[in-house]
This record gives structure tokens, C-alpha cells and sequence, in this order.
């Protein structure tokens, strides 16, 4: 039943970013600081990403580990490339995007860990 928790978990993390995300876009629509929300929101979306993408990874290796079988990485290299692309794409267009909220988004994954892990509620 430990499937059940985790996917629960993640449900959980799902709903939180698209609650920051959420509020990032209304920023970005009702505010002046559209390159700042803007970059929150992409950073943000590859955090989402990255974050699902080490979830399906780390079963996949519970899973092969039961099994007997081996696996090489868990994905960092994806996800770094990931994290790279944002801030790429924001190095590319500075006139509408901040790096610096890129990469703040990027973190946004690590806060709703910690929002969750703080709910009483789970």
C-alpha cells in the first residue's frame, strides 16, 4: 500500500503547484511585473516537470531494485538540462523574462515538499 501514499503525495504536490502557478499567472495578468511573474511561471512549470519526472524515476527504482535488476541514473542529467532550458530561453529574451525568477521557480518544487511535509492534514 505504500503506492497508494506516494501517489497520494503527489497528488497533493500536483494541486500546490498549480496553486503557485495560478497565483504567478495572475500576478503576471494583473500586475507591472510581468517579466518577473513570467519567469516565476516558466521556472516554476520546469520545476513541476523535473519534480514529476524524479518521482516516476525513484519508483522505477524501487521497482528495479525489488526485481534484482540495476538502473543507471535517476534522470539528473534530464532534469538539469531542463533547469538549463528555462534559463536559456530566459538569457535569450531579457526584455521579457527575469532569469533571476526563473531560477526562483525553479525552486518551487523544494517549497511545496516543505509546505506539505509541514500539513497536518495529509
Amino acid at each position: 500500500m505504500p503506492e497508494h501514499n506516494d501517489q497520494e503525495m503527489l497528488k497533493r504536490h500536483r494541486k500546490y503547484m498549480i496553486y503557485f502557478i495560478a497565483v504567478f499567472l495572475l500576478g503576471w495578468g494583473f500586475t507591472t511585473y510581468k517579466q518577473i511573474f513570467l519567469g516565476l511561471i516558466i521556472g516554476t512549470i520546469i520545476s513541476f516537470y523535473n519534480h514529476w519526472l524524479l518521482y516516476r524515476k525513484v519508483n522505477k527504482f524501487g521497482e528495479t531494485i525489488i526485481t534484482g535488476g540495476k538502473m543507471y541514473s535517476l534522470g539528473t542529467i534530464s532534469r538539469m538540462a531542463a533547469a538549463g532550458l528555462g534559463v536559456l530561453i530566459a538569457t535569450r529574451y531579457p526584455e521579457h523574462i527575469n532569469v533571476f525568477s526563473v531560477v526562483g521557480g525553479l525552486m518551487t518544487s523544494y517549497l511545496v515538499i516543505f509546505i506539505d511535509f509541514f500539513n497536518p492534514k495529509k
